[in-house]
């Protein structure tokens, strides 16, 4: 371990551009025309693109997915004192957004079999609080939740769904992209995804005219009129016409990704699976995950942070599960209805370096390395 190639990067997931320079035709063409501010035939393509992807009627390409979020709450019409359910077990893009709207979150916990909202513990929310506004849905590390049970639960109760699929692109639950069970889905674009814009987001509906509005108000609710007339409050949310060049190319390296994202979480299992007190993130028959982040929990001697520290040395990044929200200094004062589940999560949990530019020398070079904590 001691030459200078083993000390050589490895990320957690960093961008990664297509072989092909797909990316780099589509930018060309923004320059070429000078389409280079906010909107043109790149954002009008990508929209077009990734709604057709995922098999959705309409989207809005923005400047994020906190920003979709942000627009879906909006869309669903939250507002001041609203309550939103929220899985407490994400980041905290998740949940900012119900403040911004002035509305009130209750957190959720999750359960083991999914690592996403436990829908007992979101039948116990309803019980306590009849009256919410929308229910938000995280698909963690790119798993599924259990959305039969969780749309039933909401159909029944009337209330608005929207998904963060902001981790998830790419993984089907039964054999329907995640992301277009709600009334509305949201995509990142951060430069940790499957995909990357650098930064970005969309937002997904069936719902046409929601998506028209939600794009206005993207757009600083500019008015139809010959002067500047603002008759609604307006956000300057929408996606730029080169960044979105950048996610038409990324796109159709998509499917690539997936694969060696499967690849990666098939090697870590394969190699890491039989150690004592590992245990790595549920599989189910319903879900085929995009597997964004390969992540597992322990239960033995050793600890998280054991293997976070071993691999920091190796200079190689590695971090701990989500904090949950009702954990965090900012939300603690918020609601939670559940038990322990992702509190212990927390605790157990660490993500591995999962990047699709990873060679097998590499995640062996990983393995090596962890597995050097239980064979001293």
């Amino acid at each position: 371990m001691g030459s200078t190639k083993a000390k050589e990067r490895i990320n957690l997931a960093s961008p990664h551009m297509s072989d092909e320079g797909y990316e780099l035709q589509y930018i060309k063409e923004a320059f070429d025309t000078n389409w280079i501010a906010p909107l043109g035939e790149n954002v009008n393509g990508f929209e077009r693109e990734l709604a057709e992807k995922v098999g959705s009627k309409a989207a809005a390409a923005l400047s994020s997915g906190t920003a979709a979020i942000h627009l879906a709450l909006k869309a669903a019409g939250v507002g001041e004192g609203d309550i939103v359910f929220c899985p407490t077990l994400t980041f905290s893009a998740t949940a900012n957004p119900i403040i911004y709207q002035n509305a009130i979150p209750v957190f959720i916990d999750s359960d083991y079999e999914t690592w996403n909202m436990s829908p007992k513990a979101l039948e116990e929310a309803f019980e306590k609080y009849p009256e919410v506004k929308a229910v938000i849905v995280v698909h963690l590390y790119g798993l599924s939740a259990d959305m039969d049970k969780i749309m039933d639960i909401c159909k029944k109760h009337n209330v608005a769904v929207i998904e963060d699929a902001a981790e998830s692109l790419g993984t089907y639950y039964k054999s329907k992209h995640t992301g277009t069970f709600g009334d509305y889905g949201i995509f990142s674009f951060n430069g940790n995804k499957i995909i990357t814009t650098s930064g970005g987001g969309m937002l997904v509906s069936n719902n046409e005219e929601r998506i028209a509005k939600a794009r206005f108000w993207a757009t600083q609710s500019r008015d139809q009129a010959r002067h500047y007339q603002h008759s609604e409050l307006g956000f300057n949310y929408r996606m730029s016409n080169v960044v979105a060049g950048i996610g038409r190319g990324q796109l159709k390296v998509l499917d690539q990704r997936v694969a060696k994202k499967n690849y990666i979480f098939d090697f870590y299992k394969r190699e890491l699976g039989g150690l004592e007190g590992v245990e790595f993130m549920p599989s189910n028959d319903w879900n085929e995950p995009n597997y964004w982040l390969s992540s597992m929990t322990l239960t033995g001697k050793v600890r998280p942070v054991d293997i976070m520290k071993a691999l920091e040395k190796e200079n190689i990044e590695s971090r701990p599960v989500w904090k949950p929200m009702h954990m965090q200094p900012f939300f603690e004062k918020y609601d939670f209805v559940g038990t322990d589940v992702s509190e212990k999560l927390f605790e157990n949990g660490v993500c591995l370096p999962s990047d699709t530019k990873m060679t097998d020398e590499d995640l062996e070079r990983v393995v090596k390395t962890i597995k050097g904590l239980w064979f001293k």
